[in-house]
């Protein structure tokens, strides 16, 4: 379950391109040397060669290499901050977190978990749970109060059947006792069960489910 990839070596794969592209170019490099040093030698002495374009291939060579070399630097520095983020990130394992997405994580033994906010205060709560397909599972409607509140789904439908774990969308349609709609949000709440690097970008994993730190509104203690 999760929103974004999965996590990957994505540094070390890019430093391994670059150290490869460095490889190749210091083999390419010393065949030039080689071939240039043999022309040299054979040159007509009456009719030398232009030291012009050969001076203007080392120079292309030596940027070549810079850039290279650059490009390992800037994947060492972006190695360390993503540490250094992650070791932050991990501070955040076992405290509650409200995220800012409407899709949340039901496992075998947690259930799904949500806080909806509303525009207006409201005393009905229509919820429609989707799966990580978009297919509706099931609709369910409650009697609230206020302008916030929690809803909570064990996976159980109204049937009493028993959904799989997996990842599931909350959808909310929020009523007055005028039968006004009023516009009604939900949000992802849960303890960070774990924090790891995926795609170059620290990621918390709530209840299964995998989002990034961007998403994070809030952290409780």
């Amino acid at each position: 379950m999760t929103l974004v990839s999965s996590a990957t070596g994505s540094a070390s794969a890019a430093q391994g391109t670059a150290d490869a592209a460095s490889s190749k170019l210091t083999a390419d490099y010393n065949l030039f040397l080689k071939l240039l040093t043999t022309q040299m030698q054979n040159q007509d002495p009456l009719s030398p060669m232009d030291s012009t374009q050969y001076t203007q291939q080392l120079v292309q060579y030596s940027q070549v290499e810079q850039s290279i070399s650059q490009t390992k630097t800037l994947n060492s520095i972006l190695s360390s901050l993503n540490m250094a983020s992650l070791t932050s990130s991990s501070s955040m394992i076992g405290q509650p977190v409200q995220l800012d997405s409407d899709q949340a994580g039901l496992s075998a033994t947690t259930p799904a978990q949500w806080e909806w906010s509303a525009t207006n205060a409201i005393t009905g709560l229509t919820a429609t749970v989707l799966d990580a397909k978009g297919t509706k599972v099931d609709t369910f409607k409650t009697t609230v109060s206020g302008k916030t509140g929690q809803f909570s789904w064990d996976g159980t439908t109204s049937t009493g059947k028993k959904v799989d774990p997996g990842l599931y969308q909350l959808q909310l349609t929020g009523t007055t006792d005028a039968g006004a709609k009023i516009t009604t949000t939900a949000k992802v709440i849960g303890k960070v069960d774990d924090v790891q690097m995926a795609n170059g970008v620290p990621v918390v994993s709530v209840n299964g489910a995998q989002y990034p730190t961007s998403m994070i509104l809030r952290i409780q203690k």
